[in-house]
């Protein structure tokens, strides 16, 4: 049994949360900055994750339109998960992410964080988002 990590995939970066290995919390880890070439991304991923081995779920932001239609973001998102999911043989789940990114900005904007200080921290918290209401979600169950 393995740790899922949670992912905000966007283009400029990825942010990324962890799971504890009882899967009950989600922290975050950090956000990379997405290079041009993929395998340079994949590696990257690889030497970030590698400490926290085995994995075992990839739980992935899905940007649906507000509609519940898939949009362009999504259909790259869907690619991408495929694509970790063949890299490193560890399934994904796309959790829809609707608003986590807004929601992350605005309690950071409440903790008085200037634009700057904002920017550096939003993407891993939106993973973090993500992956929480993900494992809350499976509690539940």
């Amino acid at each position: 049994m393995g740790r899922f990590v949670g992912i905000d995939y966007g283009r400029a970066r990825i942010g990324i949360s962890l799971s504890d290995e009882r899967k009950i919390l989600a922290s975050p880890l950090l956000a990379l900055a997405v290079p041009h070439k993929q395998e340079l991304l994949l590696k990257e991923l690889e030497k970030t994750l590698s400490p926290y081995a085995p994995l075992e779920l990839f739980v992935i932001g899905f940007p649906l339109l507000m509609n519940g239609k898939e949009g362009e973001m999504a259909i790259e998102v869907r690619a991408f998960a495929n694509i970790l999911t063949t890299h490193f043989s560890v399934p994904h789940v796309l959790w829809d992410e609707r608003l986590s990114s807004l929601q992350v900005d605005r309690v950071l904007k409440e903790a008085a964080l200037t634009r700057k200080q904002r920017s550096g921290k939003v993407d891993a918290l939106a993973a973090t988002l993500i992956l929480q209401s993900y494992l809350e979600t499976k509690s539940l169950r």
